[in-house]
């Protein structure tokens, strides 16, 4: 599974090159089929690089497939979601990007009132680019895609009153690479997580590189509600930590886990398909990565959980044993310190995990177990940070030939 959704981030980023644009704000010259927003602009304008429009929500109601919407710095105050609609196409990918050399756009919706029906954006069409840009402060999600086919890079979502972007409507088909959402919170504290991939989503969604911290809920939830099937979706390289603690480190009333990967109302009994790779669980209030009754098949390979509240691995049967026929939960190559585990008793997989080695791993196998690090501020590019957290130390216990976890993932395996 892991693979497909692989080959699909590849060939999402081949069709931006094969658009003539490797990077969305690589053009610095006004061209046809650019269309300009600044701060100084006006909606009367014709949107040119002298005479900008002044609203992002004029230059989407202007595009068509393969137009590139190029945003300069500044903040941009909005009490209004802005709807995108209009699909680009696969040789013709619509883009909304900063501008090359300026400060990010921030589209700051404090203004909006805080209701479910108050995004910050919403894209309901296909085949976009949305490059580096920061949404805060929206009165429900930052951005809602139940489009398809899009890719959303180098981006923000934070301190809005439901998850930072969440996925669904059929959403399928996303790639989600190297965004940050944070400090999201609604006022029960129990709804806003950072990255929601859920109730009626599609699958063949990926998020790579991606973080999700301090948000009042969870890091990423994968609940499923009122969608027509099973569904198969994945994260790669991704860091969920101190998810369930409040902007300003005090616990939350949230469910605080890092990883949710499913769940389901009895009412509609589906499975959701999760895919882990070269994750990060650290120190959420509640569990780092969780079953929550998933029905489905889940798959967690070379991932590290470490100081998590109550679980580190939560995958209890509870009160629902049973799974569906055919259905597993793969747990290889993973590491756990400073947390128990629970585990499913039923048809569970688990291969060359720290917890099997026979030994007990102290902050001395590693090269640091500061979770601070996670905090680090991006590389230009927008891939993550340089740590050393939960990194082993070059011959030690971790790295024996004895019971070996192989972690040699952490080293320069940049994922795209």
């Amino acid at each position: 599974m892991r693979r497909i959704f692989l080959i699909f981030g590849l060939c999402l980023l081949s069709a931006m090159a094969v658009q003539g644009t490797s990077r969305p704000d690589a053009p610095t010259a006004a061209e046809p089929n650019h269309i300009f927003v600044a701060i100084n602009g006006s909606d009367s304008n014709p949107g040119t690089l002298t005479a900008p429009l002044a609203s992002v929500a004029a230059a989407v109601s202007k595009v068509f497939p393969g137009d590139t919407i190029f945003v300069r710095g500044g903040v941009y105050p909005l009490d209004a979601m802005v709807a995108i609609t209009t699909n680009g196409e696969p040789e013709g990918r619509i883009v909304l990007s900063k501008h090359r050399g300026d400060a990010r756009p921030v589209f700051d919706f404090s203004a909006q009132p805080r209701r479910g029906d108050a995004r910050g954006f919403e894209l309901r069409a296909d085949y976009w680019t949305i490059y580096g840009i920061d949404i805060r402060l929206a009165g429900d999600n930052g951005l809602y895609i139940s489009g398809s086919n899009n890719l959303v890079e180098f981006s923000t979502f934070s301190e809005n009153n439901d998850s930072g972007l969440q996925l669904g409507q059929g959403a399928s088909n996303n790639l989600i690479l190297n965004c940050d959402s944070f400090y999201n919170s609604d006022p029960r504290e129990g709804n806003a997580d950072g990255f929601a991939y859920k109730m009626d989503v599609g699958g063949g969604n990926l998020f790579s590189g991606c973080r999700s911290y301090n948000n009042s809920d969870d890091g990423w939830d994968g609940y499923l509600r009122g969608t027509s099937g099973d569904m198969d979706n994945a994260m790669v390289n991704c860091w969920a930590f101190c998810n369930g603690y409040r902007k300003n480190g005090d616990p939350g009333q949230g469910d605080g886990n890092g990883f949710k990967t499913g769940g389901y109302d009895p009412r509609h009994p589906l499975a959701h398909n999760v895919s882990l790779d070269r994750c990060i669980a650290a120190h959420n209030r509640v569990n780092g990565f969780d079953r929550n009754s998933n029905k489905g098949r889940i798959v967690i390979t070379n991932c590290s959980s470490e100081g998590n509240g109550r679980n580190n691995f939560s995958f209890p049967t509870g009160k629902d044993p049973e799974q569906f026929p055919g259905k597993q939960i793969i747990i290889q190559n993973s590491i756990s310190i400073n947390g128990p585990e629970v585990f499913v008793a039923g048809p569970i997989v688990c291969g060359n995990n720290s917890w099997q080695t026979g030994k007990t791993y102290t902050e001395s196998d590693f090269e640091s177990l500061d979770y601070k690090q996670l905090y680090r501020p991006r590389k230009a590019d927008g891939s993550l940070p340089d740590i050393t957290y939960l990194q082993p130390k070059a011959g030690g216990q971790l790295m024996d030939t004895a019971g070996r976890i192989d972690m040699s993932y952490y080293r320069n395996m940049p994922e795209n």
